[in-house]
Protein backbone atom coordinates (compact mmCIF):
# COMPACT_ATOMS: atom_id res chain seq x y z
CA UNK A 1 0.00 0.00 0.00
CA UNK A 2 1.15 3.71 -0.53
CA UNK A 3 3.12 5.05 2.58
CA UNK A 4 4.39 8.22 3.90
CA UNK A 5 7.85 9.66 2.45
CA UNK A 6 9.48 12.07 4.48
CA UNK A 7 11.70 15.44 2.81
CA UNK A 8 9.34 15.99 -0.66
CA UNK A 9 9.08 18.99 -2.88
CA UNK A 10 5.64 20.69 -1.89
CA UNK A 11 2.71 19.43 -3.51
CA UNK A 12 0.95 21.63 -6.41
CA UNK A 13 0.36 25.67 -5.40
CA UNK A 14 -2.75 25.70 -8.32
CA UNK A 15 -5.85 25.64 -7.85
CA UNK A 16 -8.01 22.50 -7.15
CA UNK A 17 -8.80 20.77 -10.76
CA UNK A 18 -12.47 21.71 -11.41
CA UNK A 19 -12.82 21.40 -15.60
CA UNK A 20 -15.78 18.89 -16.73
CA UNK A 21 -14.80 14.94 -16.32
CA UNK A 22 -12.29 15.59 -13.60
CA UNK A 23 -11.79 12.23 -11.99
CA UNK A 24 -12.75 10.50 -14.89
CA UNK A 25 -10.29 7.93 -17.31
CA UNK A 26 -10.20 8.77 -21.04
CA UNK A 27 -13.47 6.75 -21.77
CA UNK A 28 -16.07 7.87 -24.23
CA UNK A 29 -16.70 10.31 -26.35
CA UNK A 30 -16.13 12.69 -23.43
CA UNK A 31 -12.95 11.39 -22.01
CA UNK A 32 -10.87 11.58 -25.54
CA UNK A 33 -11.38 15.10 -26.43
CA UNK A 34 -11.01 15.76 -22.65
CA UNK A 35 -7.42 13.70 -23.44
CA UNK A 36 -6.94 16.00 -26.65
CA UNK A 37 -7.12 19.14 -24.76
CA UNK A 38 -4.25 18.56 -22.61
CA UNK A 39 -1.48 21.43 -23.17
CA UNK A 40 1.31 18.58 -22.28
CA UNK A 41 3.96 21.38 -22.30
CA UNK A 42 6.43 19.03 -20.27
CA UNK A 43 5.87 16.37 -22.77
CA UNK A 44 7.01 18.12 -25.09
CA UNK A 45 10.03 19.39 -23.64
CA UNK A 46 11.16 15.94 -21.58
CA UNK A 47 9.47 13.00 -23.64
CA UNK A 48 8.55 13.46 -27.20
CA UNK A 49 11.19 14.64 -28.68
CA UNK A 50 13.54 12.13 -27.00
CA UNK A 51 11.19 9.09 -27.98
CA UNK A 52 11.75 10.55 -31.48
CA UNK A 53 15.50 10.57 -31.23
CA UNK A 54 15.50 7.28 -29.96
CA UNK A 55 13.59 5.45 -32.95
CA UNK A 56 15.59 8.57 -35.55
CA UNK A 57 17.67 5.20 -36.83
CA UNK A 58 14.50 3.67 -38.26
CA UNK A 59 13.53 6.57 -40.43
CA UNK A 60 14.63 5.30 -43.43
CA UNK A 61 12.38 5.37 -46.92
CA UNK A 62 9.07 3.37 -46.66
CA UNK A 63 9.55 2.28 -43.25
CA UNK A 64 6.72 2.25 -40.42
CA UNK A 65 6.35 3.79 -37.10
CA UNK A 66 3.38 1.80 -34.59
CA UNK A 67 2.76 4.30 -32.36
CA UNK A 68 0.84 2.01 -29.73
CA UNK A 69 -1.76 3.66 -27.52
CA UNK A 70 -1.99 6.68 -30.35
CA UNK A 71 -4.57 8.31 -28.68
CA UNK A 72 -5.92 11.52 -31.15
CA UNK A 73 -2.88 11.32 -32.65
CA UNK A 74 -1.25 14.58 -32.66
CA UNK A 75 1.97 13.15 -31.20
CA UNK A 76 1.90 10.47 -34.41
CA UNK A 77 1.35 13.36 -36.75
CA UNK A 78 4.33 14.86 -35.31
CA UNK A 79 6.56 11.85 -35.25
CA UNK A 80 5.72 11.16 -38.73
CA UNK A 81 6.82 14.96 -39.75
CA UNK A 82 10.20 14.70 -37.65
CA UNK A 83 10.88 11.26 -38.80
CA UNK A 84 9.75 10.80 -42.65
CA UNK A 85 7.82 7.53 -41.38
CA UNK A 86 4.59 6.13 -42.18
CA UNK A 87 2.41 5.90 -38.92
CA UNK A 88 -0.01 2.53 -38.12
CA UNK A 89 -1.94 3.94 -34.91
CA UNK A 90 -3.71 1.60 -32.47
CA UNK A 91 -5.70 2.45 -29.42
CA UNK A 92 -7.97 0.73 -27.48
CA UNK A 93 -11.06 3.84 -27.91
CA UNK A 94 -12.65 4.04 -30.87
CA UNK A 95 -13.47 7.57 -29.79
CA UNK A 96 -9.51 8.37 -29.54
CA UNK A 97 -8.94 6.36 -33.23
CA UNK A 98 -11.84 8.68 -34.68
CA UNK A 99 -10.15 11.78 -33.56
CA UNK A 100 -6.81 10.26 -35.16
CA UNK A 101 -8.26 9.53 -38.29
CA UNK A 102 -9.60 13.86 -38.38
CA UNK A 103 -6.07 14.64 -37.65
CA UNK A 104 -5.50 13.70 -40.90
CA UNK A 105 -1.54 12.70 -41.22
CA UNK A 106 -0.65 11.86 -44.85
CA UNK A 107 -0.47 7.83 -45.29
CA UNK A 108 -1.60 7.10 -41.59
CA UNK A 109 -3.77 4.06 -40.90
CA UNK A 110 -5.42 3.52 -37.61
CA UNK A 111 -6.80 -0.06 -35.83
CA UNK A 112 -8.54 -0.80 -32.82
CA UNK A 113 -6.78 -2.84 -30.05
CA UNK A 114 -9.36 -5.85 -28.41
CA UNK A 115 -8.43 -7.68 -25.70
CA UNK A 116 -4.91 -7.24 -26.28
CA UNK A 117 -4.21 -7.56 -29.89
CA UNK A 118 -4.44 -5.80 -32.71
CA UNK A 119 -6.57 -7.01 -35.73
CA UNK A 120 -5.49 -7.16 -39.48
CA UNK A 121 -2.03 -6.75 -38.95
CA UNK A 122 0.48 -9.01 -39.38
CA UNK A 123 3.40 -9.90 -37.15
CA UNK A 124 6.75 -7.82 -37.95
CA UNK A 125 5.30 -5.66 -39.69
CA UNK A 126 6.46 -2.02 -38.30
CA UNK A 127 10.53 -0.99 -38.35
CA UNK A 128 9.83 0.95 -35.24
CA UNK A 129 7.33 1.46 -32.07
CA UNK A 130 6.44 4.31 -29.28
CA UNK A 131 4.05 3.47 -26.34
CA UNK A 132 3.46 6.78 -24.57
CA UNK A 133 1.57 6.99 -21.20
CA UNK A 134 -0.45 4.22 -22.28
CA UNK A 135 1.18 1.89 -19.30
CA UNK A 136 -0.22 4.42 -17.20
CA UNK A 137 -4.18 2.99 -17.86
CA UNK A 138 -2.95 -0.23 -17.07
CA UNK A 139 -3.80 -1.86 -13.63
CA UNK A 140 -1.40 -5.00 -13.50
CA UNK A 141 1.92 -6.80 -14.68
CA UNK A 142 0.10 -9.16 -16.70
CA UNK A 143 -1.70 -6.65 -18.63
CA UNK A 144 1.68 -4.14 -19.09
CA UNK A 145 3.10 -7.64 -20.54
CA UNK A 146 0.38 -8.26 -22.83
CA UNK A 147 1.19 -4.43 -23.90
CA UNK A 148 4.80 -5.54 -24.47
CA UNK A 149 4.30 -8.73 -26.37
CA UNK A 150 1.85 -7.19 -28.22
CA UNK A 151 4.46 -4.63 -29.18
CA UNK A 152 6.88 -7.84 -29.55
CA UNK A 153 4.53 -9.27 -32.65
CA UNK A 154 4.14 -6.36 -34.69
CA UNK A 155 7.63 -5.14 -34.91
CA UNK A 156 10.51 -6.98 -36.92
CA UNK A 157 13.42 -8.69 -35.31
CA UNK A 158 16.08 -6.06 -34.34
CA UNK A 159 13.54 -2.87 -34.62
CA UNK A 160 13.58 -0.47 -31.98
CA UNK A 161 10.91 0.55 -29.31
CA UNK A 162 10.75 3.90 -27.51
CA UNK A 163 8.64 3.88 -24.29
CA UNK A 164 7.55 6.95 -22.29
CA UNK A 165 6.42 7.55 -18.86
CA UNK A 166 5.98 9.63 -15.74
CA UNK A 167 7.69 8.59 -12.86
CA UNK A 168 5.67 7.88 -9.81
CA UNK A 169 9.16 8.86 -7.69
CA UNK A 170 8.34 12.32 -8.57
CA UNK A 171 4.81 12.87 -6.61
CA UNK A 172 3.69 15.62 -5.70
CA UNK A 173 5.85 18.00 -7.41
CA UNK A 174 4.28 20.41 -9.52
CA UNK A 175 5.48 20.98 -12.82
CA UNK A 176 4.68 22.57 -16.19
CA UNK A 177 1.59 20.91 -17.53
CA UNK A 178 1.51 18.03 -14.59
CA UNK A 179 1.94 16.72 -11.11
CA UNK A 180 1.37 13.16 -10.26
CA UNK A 181 0.50 11.31 -6.95
CA UNK A 182 0.46 13.60 -4.04
CA UNK A 183 2.70 14.70 -1.49
CA UNK A 184 4.62 12.51 0.28
CA UNK A 185 3.21 9.27 -1.43
CA UNK A 186 5.26 6.31 -2.07
CA UNK A 187 3.12 4.06 -5.07
CA UNK A 188 3.78 0.58 -6.08
CA UNK A 189 3.22 -1.22 -8.96
CA UNK A 190 -0.38 -0.90 -10.23
CA UNK A 191 -1.70 1.53 -7.64
CA UNK A 192 -3.74 4.12 -7.88
CA UNK A 193 -2.10 7.11 -8.59
CA UNK A 194 -3.89 10.42 -9.13
CA UNK A 195 -2.66 12.68 -12.16
CA UNK A 196 -3.12 16.31 -12.49
CA UNK A 197 -2.86 17.46 -16.04
CA UNK A 198 -2.95 21.07 -17.27
CA UNK A 199 -5.86 22.04 -20.10
CA UNK A 200 -5.01 24.49 -22.98
CA UNK A 201 -7.89 26.77 -21.19
CA UNK A 202 -5.63 27.02 -17.77
CA UNK A 203 -7.61 24.70 -16.47
CA UNK A 204 -6.75 21.53 -14.67
CA UNK A 205 -7.51 17.90 -15.39
CA UNK A 206 -7.95 15.02 -12.37
CA UNK A 207 -7.87 11.47 -13.60
CA UNK A 208 -7.01 8.33 -11.82
CA UNK A 209 -3.98 6.23 -12.75
CA UNK A 210 -2.19 3.41 -11.83
CA UNK A 211 1.73 3.85 -10.95
CA UNK A 212 3.97 2.13 -12.61
CA UNK A 213 7.75 2.47 -11.07
CA UNK A 214 10.28 2.87 -13.70
CA UNK A 215 12.65 0.17 -12.63
CA UNK A 216 9.43 -2.38 -13.45
CA UNK A 217 9.78 -2.34 -16.79
CA UNK A 218 13.61 -3.81 -17.94
CA UNK A 219 12.31 -7.58 -16.47
CA UNK A 220 8.94 -6.84 -18.53
CA UNK A 221 10.71 -5.62 -21.29
CA UNK A 222 13.21 -9.09 -21.52
CA UNK A 223 10.01 -11.26 -20.93
CA UNK A 224 8.18 -10.30 -24.15
CA UNK A 225 11.44 -11.16 -26.06
CA UNK A 226 12.88 -7.16 -25.71
CA UNK A 227 16.52 -6.86 -25.51
CA UNK A 228 19.15 -3.97 -24.86
CA UNK A 229 17.05 -2.17 -22.42
CA UNK A 230 18.42 1.24 -21.17
CA UNK A 231 16.54 4.43 -19.33
CA UNK A 232 17.03 7.92 -19.72
CA UNK A 233 15.44 10.84 -17.46
CA UNK A 234 15.72 13.79 -20.16
CA UNK A 235 16.67 16.86 -18.50
CA UNK A 236 15.94 20.86 -19.67
CA UNK A 237 19.58 21.12 -20.84
CA UNK A 238 19.20 18.70 -22.55
CA UNK A 239 16.18 19.53 -24.38
CA UNK A 240 18.04 22.19 -25.87
CA UNK A 241 18.88 21.23 -29.59
CA UNK A 242 16.35 18.22 -29.27
CA UNK A 243 13.17 20.21 -28.12
CA UNK A 244 11.63 22.80 -29.89
CA UNK A 245 13.57 26.10 -29.29
CA UNK A 246 10.86 28.09 -28.95
CA UNK A 247 8.91 25.81 -26.06
CA UNK A 248 12.26 25.24 -24.52
CA UNK A 249 11.97 28.71 -23.93
CA UNK A 250 8.78 28.69 -23.36
CA UNK A 251 8.50 28.21 -19.33
CA UNK A 252 11.55 28.44 -16.58
CA UNK A 253 11.08 24.84 -16.17
CA UNK A 254 12.64 25.26 -12.80
CA UNK A 255 10.51 22.08 -11.23
CA UNK A 256 11.56 20.16 -14.25
CA UNK A 257 15.17 20.68 -13.46
CA UNK A 258 15.01 20.09 -9.68
CA UNK A 259 14.07 16.60 -10.55
CA UNK A 260 13.03 15.62 -14.24
CA UNK A 261 9.57 13.42 -14.08
CA UNK A 262 9.69 11.88 -17.28
CA UNK A 263 11.65 8.51 -18.11
CA UNK A 264 12.44 7.05 -21.77
CA UNK A 265 12.76 3.45 -22.04
CA UNK A 266 14.37 2.04 -25.26
CA UNK A 267 15.02 -1.55 -26.71
CA UNK A 268 15.12 -3.77 -29.39
CA UNK A 269 12.60 -6.42 -30.45
CA UNK A 270 14.95 -9.46 -30.28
Amino acid sequence: MPQDRAGEPAGPSSPEPSPPGAGRAWSGQEGAEAFAAVEAATDWLLGYPFVFRALAGAGREGAVLLDFGCGPGRVADRAARVLGMRVIGVDASPDMLALAREEGTPGAEYHLVADGRVGGLPDACADAAMCNHVLASLPDERTVLEVFTEIHRLLRPGAPFALLTTDPACAGIEYASLCVGERGVTYGPGEPMPVRLLRTDGSWQAVRNHAWPVETFPALLERAGFTGVAQHHPTPDEAVGVADPEHVRGHDWAAERLRPPLVVTTAVRG
